[in-house]
This record gives structure tokens, C-alpha cells and sequence, in this order.
């Protein structure tokens, strides 16, 4: 019965850790977002669409505007590590303006696509969206000893999108 109840509450803790780091890594991309589509300063504060940077470890210092930044502090305050981000490969995005396709950039690991239509207008009277989306990708292990998905790697995806501001 021991390792039963063992098993199980290992299940519970490895379980709650990777819905906390999925938590995470959503608000981490959402925060992301916002930082790419706020480009209120960009001369100043270094706030760029692109995420310009590397990230190697828990940022101290950096440029803290850039999406790479913003999303490793994010992360980092949870303890999760922004080093192991997997790139994600930029889905199909539509763009505004057709002369004008979507661009989308990608530096460690984070794919930043901007001038993204973000809804579709269903009337004449509302206007369509247009803004950022950031996504990225982070590899979990599972450690449950004696289960089938002992040693099982998941690759949780986060996505987000904001508005774009003028």
C-alpha cells in the first residue's frame, strides 16, 4: 500500500509542477506580447518588436525592453529556467494589408510575428485588429518511478497576442 500512496503523491507534486510551469511560460509569452506591441519608446527605452537579446540565464542586467528579457524575468521569478525555451515555428498568420505580410522574427528560441489580423471583422461597422503574437515552446520531464510515463518529456506550447497600440 506504501508505494501506492508513494506513487501517488509523487503523481500530485510532479503534476501541480508542470501546470506551474505552464502557468508560467503563458504569462511569461502574454507579458512578451505586450512588451512587442508597446512600442512607445523605442528609441529610448530599447523597446523593439523583435526580441532582440539572448537569453543565458536569470537576466540582471539587459536591454529591458526587449521580448527576451521580459519573458526571462517572468520565468525566472517562478524558477523556471528561460534557457531551455524550444523554438517555436511561426504558424500561418495573415497580415492587414496584403502588400504587407506579416513579419516574424526569431531569437532565442522566441518567435515574435508582427502586423498579425487578429480578428476577423464579421460587420462593416467594426474594424479589424491588428497586433503582435510571441510563442515559444519548453520541454518538461515527468519523474515517476514505477509508471508507464516515468522519464516521459512533454513540450508545453505558449502563445500569446496583444494589441497593437499607436
Amino acid at each position: 500500500m506504501l508505494p501506492l500512496v508513494f506513487t501517488l503523491l509523487l503523481g500530485i507534486i510532479w503534476f501541480g509542477r508542470a501546470f506551474n510551469i505552464y502557468s508560467t511560460i503563458q504569462q511569461a509569452a502574454q507579458q512578451g506580447a505586450i512588451t512587442a506591441a508597446r512600442n512607445s519608446c523605442a528609441t529610448t527605452c530599447g523597446n523593439a518588436t523583435a526580441p532582440n537579446g539572448t537569453v543565458t540565464s536569470c537576466p540582471q542586467t539587459g536591454p529591458a525592453g526587449s521580448v527576451a528579457y521580459v519573458i526571462a524575468t517572468v520565468m525566472c521569478a517562478s524558477s523556471v529556467d528561460p534557457t531551455q525555451i524550444i523554438a517555436n515555428s511561426p504558424s500561418a498568420v495573415s497580415c492587414v494589408n496584403p502588400p504587407n505580410p506579416a513579419t516574424c522574427t526569431n531569437a532565442s528560441n522566441i518567435t515574435v510575428c508582427s502586423q498579425v489580423l487578429l480578428n476577423s471583422p464579421t460587420s462593416a461597422t467594426q474594424l479589424p485588429q491588428c497586433g503582435v503574437v510571441v510563442g515559444f515552446q519548453y520541454p518538461y520531464q515527468f519523474y515517476l518511478p514505477f509508471t508507464s510515463i516515468n522519464m516521459t518529456q512533454i513540450t508545453l506550447s505558449a502563445q500569446a497576442q496583444s494589441r497593437m497600440e499607436n
